[in-house]
């Protein structure tokens, strides 16, 4: 569902309960990993954009919370990672905030940041 959040942190604090340390985690790692992108609230989600484009997004869902790669380049190589959730194109769906691999996903945002292929 989308959101009309002007900031991030009303995005989270909008979201449920049990989501938000989830969404807060998928932020910081963003924030941190993502060097020389801008944070936006765009699509009614969090958007993470390199050079007006957006490459990475998260959002809550109704029955999920979706991560966007959208370098296909990025995302490849680690979906043998990702064989119990919901993968389509460039969103990853995670029916519960505990199904997020933390670990997966900074190396998915590594990946993106290394990654000099076109969004989907």
């Amino acid at each position: 569902m989308q959101s009309i959040a002007q900031t991030v942190d009303l995005y989270i604090d909008e979201a449920p309960t049990e989501r938000r340390a989830a969404l807060e985690k998928l932020r910081d790692l963003c924030r941190s990993l993502l060097t020389g992108y801008k944070e936006n609230m765009e699509y009614g989600m969090p958007v993470y954009k390199k050079n007006g484009v957006a490459e990475v997004g998260f959002a809550s869902q109704k029955n999920y919370i979706a991560l966007y790669i959208l370098k296909q380049e990025a995302l490849a190589p680690y979906r043998h990672l990702l064989t119990r959730l919901s993968v389509g194109k460039g969103c990853i769906r995670y029916p519960k905030p505990e199904k997020i691999d933390f670990e997966v996903v900074e190396k998915l945002l590594r990946a993106t940041v290394q990654s000099s292929g076109q969004v989907c």
